[in-house]
């Protein structure tokens, strides 16, 4: 985009570098500290996918504004049809557009609604193939012991209750909250701040990030919840097939 400063290409570089640096000292490291399942691909790998294409999509919808071309053309079509197919009463598309301050646009509506629809969809259809996944008991085992301590760092197995329901408690509290996140977020904005100011919102680099952040932490928060179900289900089973074990050995 033809406006965008020396000094904010300087900063997105010097983020990405640092997150580059995070990334690659955690999974380098032999003692975890923030990043989740890193020995459980691709977890990580699917949300870095989702987060990567909704910011590539809505920046292709941006770019095509004032540099069309076929790509961006055919980026943006998509983009109108999802988001009038998606446009509905109490969707989380329609709730994103009532973010907009009274007197917005028909024009700047409908780039809220295409980029909203464009991340939802994206955030939708990875979260989906991960759920396939585990459906096809392919997560996270892989043939290999599944290192607790090494994926969740910041959970205390020794913190009191049985691991089991604790897991499945804080899996349905992540699964809740990625549910309502995108409800709860536009309501919030409109009866906190009297709404967005559609210039601000509209604008390229704004509208991309708000969007993708907006569909990408409600999908991560539900493929979390799913992930701790699916944790606490296979302790269960250990724990079951050891009980059977020591009941034939005790039988024998």
């Amino acid at each position: 985009m033809s406006d965008i400063s020396g000094d904010t290409r300087q900063m997105v570089a010097l983020a990405s570098l640092f997150a580059g640096v995070l990334a690659f000292v955690e999974y380098n490291a032999d003692y975890p500290s923030l990043i989740e399942f890193r020995d459980a691909p691709p977890f990580n790998r699917l949300r870095f996918v989702m987060l990567f294409a909704t910011l590539f999509s809505l920046s292709l919808i941006e770019r095509g504004r004032t540099d069309p071309t076929s790509l961006t053309e055919f980026v943006h079509a998509i983009g109108q049809l999802i988001g009038m197919s998606m446009d509905f009463p109490y969707s989380p598309v329609r709730l994103a557009t009532l973010m907009l301050a009274v007197g917005a646009s028909e024009e700047q509506i409908c780039a809220l609604r295409d980029a909203a629809g464009v991340a939802y969809l994206t955030s939708l259809v990875c979260l989906s193939v991960f759920v396939i996944m585990l459906k096809m008991g392919t997560w996270p085992l892989h043939g290999r012991a599944f290192n607790v301590w090494i994926n969740l760092p910041t959970f205390d197995p020794t913190a009191g209750g049985d691991v089991i329901e604790r897991l499945e408690r804080d899996g349905r509290i992540n699964i809740a909250l990625g549910f309502l996140l995108p409800f709860v977020i536009p309501f919030v904005v409109s009866l906190g701040f009297s709404g967005l100011n559609p210039i601000n919102i509209t604008s390229p680099q704004t509208l991309i990030w708000a969007m993708a952040l907006w569909s990408f932490l409600p999908a991560s928060l539900f493929m979390r919840g799913i992930a701790l179900g699916r944790i606490a289900e296979m302790i269960r089973d250990i724990r079951r097939a050891r009980d059977i074990e020591e009941g034939r050995l005790a039988a024998a």
